[in-house]
This record gives structure tokens, C-alpha cells and sequence, in this order.
């Protein structure tokens, strides 16, 4: 399986910390750390081998020093909107394989119009959660 035909998933990491009631605006960076936490076992839960992009905007961003892949995610820091960098990320990987399947996971409307205009497909955060855990 060459690199192209690996599956990708976006992650607003915003709107899924923001979908749990859990006192996430108390300390938003410390909400990302846990979510980048509890993604370390997605790939344990999927079919096949995925790449996985989080995207982090705002005070969240502080949840890590720079652009990182800690535990085989790459985390992008987003220089200002966050939905601008998931469509930046999803535009790029596109561009470089127009039959790669990508998806994106938000509940953000205006988001999910733009990915899909660009040909990923979208998830709610609670297929994501599903997959991580609590």
C-alpha cells in the first residue's frame, strides 16, 4: 500500500472537545492534550493502517510546542482559523491524490459543506468518540 492510498482522517479537534459537556473551556489546552491522548489508540480501532491529522487552533494550540507527530499523528497548529487549516489540509492531500479517501470529523455545517466540496467525506465527533473511548 503505497503512502497515496493510505486513508487519511482530519480531525477538528475543537469541535470534538467542544461536542463533551466536561469543563473542556476551563483549561483548553489541557482538553487537547487528552483528546491527542486518546487518539494515540484510534488506529487500533480502524480496518486498516490510516493517517491522522488533528488540528488545533486558538489557546488549544499550546497543547504542544510546535507542528508535531507525537505517537504517529501529525498535529497542525493553525495560524488562524482553525475550519481554514482543515480545509487547507484536506485541499492538499486532494491535489496530491485525487482518489485518496479522506474524512473529516466535525459537526461544524459550514465545515463539512467546504470539505466535501473538495471531495472528503464527513463524520460527527461521536464516531470519533466511539472509537477512543470516554
Amino acid at each position: 500500500m503505497t503512502k497515496d492510498e493510505v486513508p487519511l482522517i482530519v480531525v477538528d479537534a475543537a469541535n470534538v472537545v467542544g461536542s463533551r459537556p466536561d469543563g473542556w473551556w476551563r483549561d483548553r489546552a489541557g482538553a487537547a492534550r487528552r483528546l491527542l491522548t486518546q487518539l494515540t489508540s484510534l488506529k487500533e480501532h480502524l480496518e486498516q493502517p490510516t493517517d491522522v491529522v488533528v488540528v488545533l487552533e486558538g489557546a488549544a494550540k499550546s497543547a504542544v510546542a510546535e507542528e508535531t507527530d507525537p505517537d504517529d499523528l501529525r498535529v497542525v497548529s493553525a495560524d488562524g482559523s482553525g475550519d481554514d487549516a482543515i480545509v487547507g489540509v484536506v485541499a492538499a492531500a486532494a491535489a496530491q491524490d485525487s482518489g485518496r479517501s479522506i474524512t473529516v470529523v466535525t459537526a461544524d455545517r459550514g465545515l463539512r459543506d467546504r470539505v466535501e466540496a473538495l471531495g472528503a467525506v464527513t463524520v460527527g465527533p461521536r464516531w470519533l468518540l466511539d472509537r477512543i473511548g470516554p
